[in-house]
């Protein structure tokens, strides 16, 4: 992963919740020759102390420097000496990172919120007034391997929305190959990312590698219940989704509920996915940790709420997850995940 080294440095970058994405951007970033600061937890420490930092990609690009070179802190006094902050922290803790940031960021500071799910922004916002916020969208997935590599295995550019006062950083995310793609339409970039992302909890509970369990037809059928779904309340609520990927929204249902012989011609693109590639919520399952489900399927539902009606497909996905986190066997096939879904349709 050959990077491009640039002379000039317009300021320390810190990256708060250093877990998978957040090491693997602020990584490519460091070798990129920018000034970074890595603020996360004690078990990503521990991991890099062991393995140094190895990023890979299915391009087959790689990173590696020593656990020597990579400023990486528990504490978030680092904000103070950055000038742009990059939020990487489950959404459930996005309270408490604008405490952070609202205690320790120099007032002039740019705040970049790349999470995943609806209202991260404005939260952060909300608890740290003194500094400008941004939204933003990485659209895709990293996992931690046995040998210590964060792999990226997915495609997709980070978008966020538009602002001025992101020039000085532009050129190091482009040389880390992590090029910004500046959006006006930014919330109906994220309701698209979040409709990708209702895939995270039918990964998490199948077990399966992403294409692995996106090959299959019965999780795609559930997956394909989700979006249709939300694409419904989506229009009651007068919001239309962004494309993000390689398919517009409207067209994934169908896509999805094809055979799988035909979905793998016609939807070559969407299986290009690296063979160890899992979401991130299966990772948090694994781990016993909470999960993102309330602020992704969650957010389904809580939207056709303001629009007085009912998303059951996602409530009882949000169900599911929640269930699942207190069972032993976390694992769900797909004929039985789309009954309880469905509740009526068979297989």
């Amino acid at each position: 992963m050959a990077q491009t080294q640039i002379s000039a440095r317009p300021g320390k970058i810190a990256v708060l919740g250093s877990g998978s994405i957040g090491t693997y951007l602020g990584g490519a970033l460091l070798a990129a020759g920018a000034d970074v600061v890595l603020i996360g937890r004690p078990a990503m420490r521990a991991r890099i102390a062991k393995f140094g930092l190895v990023l890979t990609d299915l391009q087959q690009r790689r990173v590696q420097q020593g656990a020597e070179q990579v400023p990486y802190r528990e504490d978030a006094d680092a904000l103070a000496q950055a000038g742009l902050i990059l939020v990487t922290v489950k959404s459930s803790a996005s309270a408490a990172a604008a405490v952070e940031i609202a205690r320790h960021a120099a007032p002039g500071a740019l705040v970049v919120s790349l999470q995943n799910g609806i209202g991260n922004a404005a939260v952060l916002r909300q608890g740290a007034p003194q500094v400008q916020i941004i939204g933003g969208m990485v659209p895709f997935n990293v996992v931690q391997c046995p040998d210590g590599r964060l792999h990226r295995g997915t495609e997709g550019e980070l978008m966020v929305e538009r602002c001025a006062a992101l020039a000085p950083w532009l050129a190091f995310f482009a040389s880390a190959h992590l090029p910004l793609i500046e959006r006006d339409d930014f919330v109906s970039v994220q309701w698209g990312k979040l409709l990708l992302n209702l895939n995270n909890p039918v990964n998490a509970l199948s077990g399966l590698p992403l294409r692995q369990q996106l090959s299959q037809r019965l999780y795609r059928r559930v997956l394909a219940a989700l979006i249709d779904e939300a694409l419904g309340v989506l229009r009651q609520a007068g919001i239309v989704p962004a494309r993000v990927g390689k398919i517009a929204p409207r067209w994934l249902p169908t896509l999805l509920r094809l055979p799988d012989w035909l979905f793998r011609r016609l939807a070559a693109q969407m299986l290009k996915i690296d063979p160890e590639a899992r979401s991130s919520m299966w990772e948090d399952l694994q781990a016993g940790r909470a999960t993102e489900i309330d602020y992704l399927n969650g957010a389904v539902v809580a939207l056709a709420a303001t629009c007085e009606i009912d998303a059951p497909c996602n409530r009882r996905m949000v169900n599911l997850v929640h269930q699942a986190r207190h069972d032993t066997d976390r694992h769900v096939d797909g004929a039985t995940m789309l009954r309880a879904l469905l509740q009526s349709e068979t297989t």
